[in-house]
């Protein structure tokens, strides 16, 4: 790890020149040289925490980007990045001295500062968010925000306030390590995830320090003679491949200790220091892709591997678009060898990620590029697609934010679409998140999935190298039960939108409907009422439209009888500027009109979970404030609690003509034997029925109940079904549970 920066070591324009003057052409020096000016006078008179001229942390980050071989207008944002934000200057100014190219970078990594917030994390979300906002644009400007924490997290030990050593530690672990690992930055994210734990935890880092400089000079000798087994190996089969000693990073050692197995959970245990870091690692680089399998050919010569610690990258890469082989042996003395094999352009992008070759240049795609190069670049483009998709949906920054962090630590499987292409999902997604990765609209509209050519729960974790193909429906929609399950960052942040959207726009559509039965008393509706009707419904209800009175009544913050009652003559003898509660008769009296209900309400009209009505049931709703309407079957045992709260209870009847899926539970009782799950699921795949969910108890020592939730279209529907499972010999009862 790099040592943090003092007086001594201050970068000079100088050692920049030095660095790019092999890569560069004069011009380009001589413009990095310009903004070096620029910035000197722009900050002159100004000191950091440290006690040292401001000009030298700019310097630094500039220095940190020349060692990238970054282009030269980055390196020129790079030394002018704090202008704008600490000094009077404008981006005009830059754009005038410079370029609109420099100044576009320079502004992306410039926090909010005029904006209006009620906190300091409303402020660096809201910052954060216009910073990945112009990163869209151009990748550039992470990397810059990325060397410049990098700077700031080498001399954090100079802010004097211990709890901003640990805010700015904190959040360039959560955020801008993980954002360094996207990208495939490996060098800087480590460098970044060290630099946090030694801010965060100082004795906890020192002491694994030390721990781990006594082994590696207790280890040296094995380490070596293993290297030289290696490349002997190498040379005997004429193979251009090295290979090298593999440093571990402070932090991975420390949260491997800390991880523990689910075995371990009971006994409190924790992996022990040793038991960490009791493994050989190494790394071979070679010339091109052929060399590394034959080089993975010669370490499974030298020591016998581990079959399912293999992990070929280079066939499927990683999200970022990391590629190596990854293979685990047993190595002399009973010591695992970890090795990781790939090209010296792997390596290279492997270190540098984005940063190398020039891949941040996304709008380019020049067909000479190699494979490797062309997989990041792709990677990087996927990424800033699902964050601009991200970005859309999230009603806030903060919002924004959270949604962004979930994406950050993606422990990924690799599913197959139908067509055989690989989608690359955090570890725990589900059939939804998949769908989300497809299309938005595949999200919004998938109603089930088959795994493998069978039908399988929405909500399942998916496996590496399943199949996974949607099945969707035009009249589908999100549940909000999908939020309890999804994990991807991208399908949060839609579901969440489209439910806020359409809970707004349904309630207002459904307390239109209710409003309309109770005014059909008077021979009205909401579409007849003249503007002197609906000013008087306004005033007396203190509303400022009729469809937030409408969305009110949907919401179930006000009961539509009571606003129909407006127009009761008998009612309205005498005026009042109160609104007056209706009686249990009067309730009963107005509700003789039923809402119908036509089965596709989606989210402000639920049906209860409890009893599960499906349409051909005897059904009532349950008007909950501020949630909407709750459809439950008269028969429900549930609704007994509520029998008094009769202002609240809504008349409502299934349409002539429902659509739509219902969930409903049915109970089977079946014999203790083989192919009992095997013969339900065929008969049900057959008739073209998912199964949603599906669990199974012992009753004896020879019979089991299995409970399972399946999609219906109506009673009759079910009652075909249920006709169809007593007809296997392996049933023996089916009933249908209800509330």
């Amino acid at each position: 790890m790099s040592a943090p920066c003092s007086f001594i070591n201050r970068i000079l324009i100088s050692d920049i020149c030095t660095l790019i003057e092999p890569y560069l052409d004069p011009l380009q020096v001589r413009e990095v040289y310009h903004a070096y000016l620029f910035a000197a006078e722009a900050h002159e008179g100004q000191i950091r925490q440290s006690g040292e001229a401001y000009i030298f942390h700019p310097l630094a980050v500039a220095y940190i980007l020349a060692k990238l071989r970054m282009d030269y207008q980055t390196l020129c944002a790079a030394l002018l990045h704090d202008v704008v934000e600490d000094t009077p200057l404008t981006k005009a100014d830059i754009t005038e001295t410079f370029s609109e190219t420099v100044a576009d970078l320079v502004d992306g990594v410039t926090k909010l500062t005029r904006m209006p917030v009620d906190s300091r994390e409303q402020a660096q979300a809201a910052s954060f968010q216009k910073m990945i906002i112009a990163m869209n644009h151009d990748l550039r400007v992470i990397i810059i925000k990325l060397a410049d924490r990098l700077h700031n997290m080498r001399t954090i030990s100079a802010m004097k306030k211990r709890t901003s050593q640990m805010r700015i530690a904190r959040e360039t672990l959560e955020i801008y390590a993980p954002i360094a690992r996207r990208l495939g930055m490996d060098s800087l994210y480590r460098e970044l995830q060290d630099l946090s734990f030694s801010a965060l935890y100082p004795y906890r880092y020192r002491t694994l320090m030390h721990h781990l400089d006594k082994l590696c000079t207790k280890r040296g000798e094995l380490m070596r003679s293993i290297q030289t087994a290696m490349e002997q190996g190498f040379s005997r089969q004429e193979l251009p491949a090295k290979a090298y000693i593999r440093e571990r990073h402070y932090y991975s050692i420390y949260q491997r200790m800390k991880a523990r197995k689910a075995s371990d959970i009971k006994d409190n245990r924790r992996k022990t220091f040793l038991q960490v870091t009791n493994v050989a690692t190494f790394r071979i680089i070679t010339d091109n892709v052929d060399s590394c399998y034959r080089a993975l050919g010669v370490t499974h010569g030298l020591y016998k591997p581990i079959e399912e610690k293999f992990r070929d990258y280079i066939a499927v890469p990683k999200i970022n678009g990391y590629q190596s082989i990854h293979t685990t042996q047993m190595g002399p003395q009973g010591i695992p060898i970890c090795v990781q094999i790939r090209t010296t352009d792997m390596h290279e992008i492997g270190e540098r990620g984005i940063s190398a070759f020039g891949l941040y240049k996304l709008g380019d795609n020049p067909d000479h590029l190699h494979d490797c190069r062309q997989v990041v670049r792709q990677q990087a483009n996927n990424w800033l697609r699902s964050l601009v998709d991200m970005q859309k949906n999230a009603t806030d920054s903060m919002e924004f934010l959270e949604h962004f962090k979930m994406d950050l630590f993606p422990n990924e499987v690799y599913v197959f679409t139908p067509k055989g292409k690989i989608l690359q999902l955090p570890s725990g997604a589900t059939a939804i998140d998949f769908a989300y990765a497809v299309h938005s609209n595949i999200g919004d509209k998938c109603i089930a999935v088959k795994v493998d050519g069978q039908y399988a729960s929405l909500y399942a974790p998916l496996i590496s190298g399943q199949t996974v193909d949607i099945l969707t429906g035009e009249w589908a929609r999100p549940s909000p039960t999908w939020l309890n399950f999804v994990v991807t960052g991208r399908a949060i942040a839609r579901i969440r939108r489209y439910l806020k959207k359409m809970q707004h726009e349904e309630a207002t559509l459904i307390g239109k409907r209710m409003l309309d039965a109770d005014l059909a008393s008077y021979q009205l509706s909401v579409d007849t009422l003249n503007p002197e009707q609906q000013q008087h419904l306004l005033s007396k209800f203190k509303f400022d439209t009729i469809d937030t009175l409408l969305t009110e009544i949907g919401f179930g913050n006000l009961m539509s009888l009571i606003v129909a009652r407006q127009f009761d003559p008998a009612a309205t003898k005498e005026p009042s500027s109160k609104v007056l509660p209706l009686s249990q008769e009067e309730h009963v009296e107005g509700s003789n009109r039923p809402l119908i209900i036509k089965g596709t309400e989606g989210v402000i009209m639920t049906f209860a979970r409890c009893c599960r009505p499906i349409p051909g049931d005897e059904i009532t709703g349950f008007v909950s404030v501020g949630k909407g309407i709750t459809i439950h079957t008269k028969s429900c045992k549930n609704i007994a609690e509520y029998k008094h709260q009769y202002e609240k209870w809504l008349a409502v009847e299934w349409d002539t003509e429902t659509e739509g899926i219902f969930s409903v539970d049915i109970r089977l009782d079946v014999p203790n034997r083989p192919g009992v799950l095997a013969a339900i699921s065929n008969t049900l795949y057959k008739l073209d029925v998912n199964i949603d969910q599906m669990t199974s108890e012992p009753r004896d020592g020879l019979s089991s109940i299995m409970k399972l939730t399946i999609l219906v279209r109506n009673r009759d529907h079910l009652a075909s079904i249920m006709r169809q499972l007593r007809h296997l010999d392996v049933v023996t009862r089916v009933q249908r549970i209800r509330g």
